[in-house]
């Protein structure tokens, strides 16, 4: 009789996770359902809604004689993810706290828990998402430490396991795993991906667990101004620059057509608003991230031998992939020069590259490149003679 494999389940009480589960347990592994708390909030009538989301996981495991555990990380959610959320709109940028807890908390403090505390052989979440390895290669896997220098040592990892697309490419959530480490990845079973949305809901009717098919203010409020990108008029206030995005639609009163949100100022609280939704302020082909989190080669070897590496771009996970060219810089950074320009890259969002159906890694966007309304200014204004005014222009100091 072989080995019975130990598998710790991420359970939230939604339908992806209860599903994951079930699957598991049909697998034939020892499976353990954990849920993670890592808010405190409380609805409208008093009611904490991580307690009937622990509830709905409980009932789950409970169904498929299942063991179930509770585990906390509040503090390690505030101190790890949500203070980099608050630091970063405070510094003008749009953060995306889902890719950070997966980072911080799923795959690292609750992947450290699944495998050294529970003693389990591996973790499994419900993400839409696949690796390059079987499941059974999984079990097979030895810890591998984080990168001691800013590369990690391509001979250190002779097959390093990759992330792909799942089959249900709506529901993909690549996007979202785009910052974990290898060494958890290597560790991690997604049991849906193979599967698309709508049969994970048949399956999840069909087990009965029909109970799973079922904002505070933390920043002060910074009134400013409305401002006009094309003649610096201002057109109305806003409660706090922090509250609106690129891209997003600006009320303003007694305006007959929408403005949008082109740019912010955060040293003077002013947000710049166009006229239209295709305004050319919003429009870019050009970005830089932080050091990149690259999830097999670091980096890639075509990336190091030619300096430049054809892919494709997104920065929302429900864009359409986009053309584009990477450079790599000395300090882990990269420059993504689009084929096309995009409508609202926003500082903060992480640009996640993808090759075929792999996904490469991603990186925090920090630096955007000019937008098509100023290179059009740019060119306006190269293309007119100067005006004569018939004052006599002192000459340049050497």
């Amino acid at each position: 009789m072989g080995v019975l494999r130990h598998v710790v389940c991420a359970m939230s009480g939604g339908v992806d996770s209860s599903v994951s589960a079930l699957l598991l347990k049909r697998m034939g592994y020892h499976v353990t359902g954990v849920f993670m708390k890592n808010w405190d909030s409380q609805d409208e009538r008093g009611v904490c809604s991580s307690e009937r989301d622990c509830e709905d996981a409980y009932k789950v495991c409970k169904m498929l004689d299942m063991p179930f555990h509770q585990v906390t990380y509040v503090k390690e959610y505030w101190h790890e993810v949500f203070s980099n959320f608050l630091r970063e709109y405070e510094q003008g940028r749009t953060p995306n706290p889902d890719i950070m807890c997966n980072k911080h908390i799923k795959f690292k403090h609750f992947y450290h828990y699944a495998l050294n505390t529970l003693g389990a052989d591996a973790m499994a979440t419900g993400h839409y998402a696949r690796t390059s390895q079987e499941d059974e290669e999984v079990f097979q896997q030895k810890h591998v430490p984080p990168p001691r220098t800013l590369f990690r040592d391509r001979f250190e990892i002779r097959k390093p396991v990759r992330l792909y697309q799942g089959a249900d490419r709506f529901k993909d959530q690549t996007f979202f795993l785009s910052q974990i480490s290898q060494d958890a990845l290597r560790h991690t079973i997604f049991p849906l991906a193979g599967l698309t949305k709508d049969f994970v809901k048949k399956i999840a009717a069909e087990a009965g667990f029909q109970h799973v098919l079922k904002k505070k203010e933390y920043i002060e409020p910074k009134p400013g101004n409305l401002v006009s990108i094309e003649d610096g008029k201002i057109m109305g206030q806003h409660q706090g620059w922090f509250t609106l995005t690129l891209g997003q639609r600006a009320r303003i009163g007694g305006q007959v057509d929408p403005w949008f949100v082109v740019d912010k100022d955060i040293t003077t609280g002013d947000v710049f608003v166009g006229p239209t939704t295709n305004h050319p302020a919003l429009f870019r082909d050009t970005l830089q991230t932080d050091r990149f989190h690259w999830i097999a080669e670091d980096p890639p070897v075509e990336l190091v031998r030619t300096q430049m590496m054809e892919c494709h771009f997104c920065f929302n996970n429900r864009m359409p992939l986009t053309p584009c060219t990477v450079t790599l810089n000395l300090d882990g950074s990269v420059w993504v020069m689009l084929k096309e320009p995009i409508r609202a890259l926003t500082p903060g969002q992480f640009a996640v590259l993808y090759k075929g159906d792999e996904c490469l890694g991603s990186g925090k966007i920090v630096h955007l490149g000019p937008t098509i309304f100023t290179l059009q200014k740019g060119q306006n204004c190269m293309s007119r003679p100067p005006k004569d005014t018939g004052q006599q222009h002192p000459e340049p100091v050497s």
